[in-house]
C-alpha cells in the first residue's frame, strides 16, 4: 500500500527519522517544516496522509488541522510532546484522526500509518448502497453525508462513526465498539474522544443539538442512531 505522505515536523532529526521509516515501506515523503508549507503542499499535490507535529513555528499543528478540516478529509496523524488528555481531544474535536505522543516508537508509528491508510483506502474501495435513515444519506463510495439533502461537512473519524450506527439504526453501540469500529485503535484512545465526535455530528445533523432526534444518547450504555421522523426511543 504505497502512498503519498506529508510530514510536517520542524525538528530536521525527528523528520528525518520518520521520513527514513516511511520510505522502508515505499512510501513518496514529502517534509515541511512549518505549519503554512503543509497547507500549501497539501493544496498543491493532495496527499494521502498528513503526519502533522503540533509545536510547529508560525501556524501551529492545530491551526493546520483547523484550516484544512474545511476543505480536506485526507487522514491526519498527529505528533506531540503535549501528554495531556485535554490536548489530545482538542486535536479530535478539530479533526484530526489518530494521536500520537512525543518521544514514540518509530514501529507504532508505522503501525497507526498503516491502519489510517487501510481505511482510506476502504472507504474508496467497491460501491455499497448508501445507508439511509430518516433525512440521513450517507454514501461510502463519494464519501459523502447528507440531511436532508444538504451535504454536511465532517471529518473521516465522524465519518465512520456515522456509518456505524447508520449501518444498524437503532441498535445501541457502546463507546467501546465505536472506537473498534471507527478508528481499530482503542488501545491508545480514551472513550470520551467518541462523545466529541457525536458532540460535532449532532451540531451539524440536528435542528436542535441539546435534543437530537436522529443521534440518540442511551445513558449507562452509548449511542443509536433512529429515524428522527418517528418516535423511536
Amino acid at each position: 500500500m504505497c502512498a503519498y505522505i506529508l510530514v510536517a515536523e520542524d525538528d530536521p532529526k525527528q523528520a528525518e527519522l520518520v521520513r527514513r521509516y516511511l520510505r522502508r515501506e515505499d512510501h513518496t515523503v514529502q517534509v515541511v517544516g512549518d505549519g503554512r508549507s503543509a497547507i500549501d503542499e497539501v493544496r498543491r499535490n493532495s496527499p494521502d496522509l498528513l503526519v502533522l507535529d503540533v509545536m510547529m513555528p508560525g501556524l501551529d499543528g492545530l491551526d493546520v488541522c483547523r484550516a484544512l478540516r474545511r476543505e480536506y478529509d485526507l487522514p491526519v496523524l498527529m505528533a506531540t510532546a503535549r501528554a495531556d488528555a485535554d490536548d489530545k481531544l482538542l486535536g479530535f474535536d478539530l479533526g484530526a484522526d489518530d494521536y500520537l505522543t512525543k518521544p514514540y516508537d518509530p514501529r507504532e508509528l508505522m503501525a497507526r500509518v498503516r491502519s489510517l491508510l487501510r481505511r482510506s483506502q476502504s472507504s474508496s474501495g467497491p460501491a455499497a448502497p448508501p445507508l439511509r435513515v430518516g433525512g440521513l444519506t450517507l454514501d461510502l463510495l463519494r464519501h459523502e453525508l447528507r440531511v436532508g439533502g444538504r451535504p454536511v461537512a465532517c471529518t473521516p473519524a465522524e465519518f465512520r462513526v456515522a456509518a456505524t450506527l447508520m449501518a444498524a439504526p437503532g441498535q445501541v453501540f457502546s463507546r467501546r465498539q465505536l472506537l473498534e469500529h471507527a478508528r481499530g485503535l482503542d488501545g491508545y484512545i480514551t472513550e470520551r474522544t467518541i462523545d466529541v465526535h457525536v458532540m460535532n455530528l449532532r451540531k451539524k445533523l440536528e435542528d436542535d443539538p441539546r435534543r437530537p432526534t436522529y443521534l440518540r444518547t442511551v445513558h449507562g450504555v452509548g449511542y443509536k442512531i433512529v429515524d428522527g421522523r418517528r418516535s423511536d426511543g
